[in-house]
């Protein structure tokens, strides 16, 4: 308790920084990787509006973002980490490549989400005159509400492990915490305390991302 108690505000604004850095990289992500995912379903041989090699190129792009180990990739983009935000390290610098990391990962989320929609409701809408867009902003996107939700919490829990992962590289959040107290300094009590904070995050995450979910499913009512 006393542990806790004295570095508690130290512990409440990592906590901060982490939530922060988490849920405005996650934002930018879906800004990101939502329109991507939409064009690799459209552009599939079996989608909507079938172009094989734009399908092609974009996945390429999705796979090759997917492969980079998140550490590796901080490395590789601080230049332009340092050219958007003006420094490589920090709280605010390692929301770039947070971004970088999820979008291709949310691409492939979302791809997947409305690749569950059941082609007799697309086909349906196509009958009655639907454009392409109107399919995806009416039928496709309203109806995997759910499953994009859910694909949500996935994506904000991986965006906690990374943004933990970039504390070793002087990231900030707990994970920076963690880091300095637990290694540099073998205060393993309050690295502790940083590993129970991040995982009640992620419970905290994973049931309110559930609980939303199940509210907008209307196959559970």
């Amino acid at each position: 308790m006393n542990v806790l108690t004295e570095n508690l505000p130290m512990l409440l604004e990592g906590t901060g920084e982490t939530l922060a850095m988490v849920f405005v990289s996650a934002l930018f992500a879906y800004v990101i990787g939502l329109p991507l995912g939409v064009a690799l379903i459209v552009t599939d041989k079996n989608g909507l509006h079938p172009m094989r090699s734009v399908s092609a190129v974009l996945g390429w792009i999705v796979n090759i973002g997917r492969s980079i180990p998140f550490v590796i990739l901080m490395l590789v983009i601080s230049p332009l980490t340092r050219l958007i935000v003006g420094r490589a390290y920090g709280t605010t610098a390692t929301i770039v490549p947070l971004v970088v990391a999820a979008a291709p990962f949310v691409a492939r989320m979302v791809e997947q989400s409305l690749g569950e929609i059941d082609r007799g409701v697309v086909e349906a809408a196509r009958t009655m005159g639907a454009t392409t867009f109107e399919i995806v902003w009416k039928v496709l996107l309203p109806e995997s509400v759910p499953s994009l939700i859910r694909g949500a919490a996935v994506t904000v829990i991986t965006l906690v492990g990374y943004s933990a992962m970039a504390g070793a590289l002087g990231g900030g959040g707990l994970g920076d915490i963690a880091v300095r107290y637990g290694m540099h300094r073998y205060e393993y009590d309050v690295m502790l305390l940083t590993l129970v904070l991040i995982i009640v995050i992620v419970q905290v995450i994973q049931v309110v991302f559930d609980l939303v979910a199940k509210r907008v499913d209307k196959r559970a009512k």
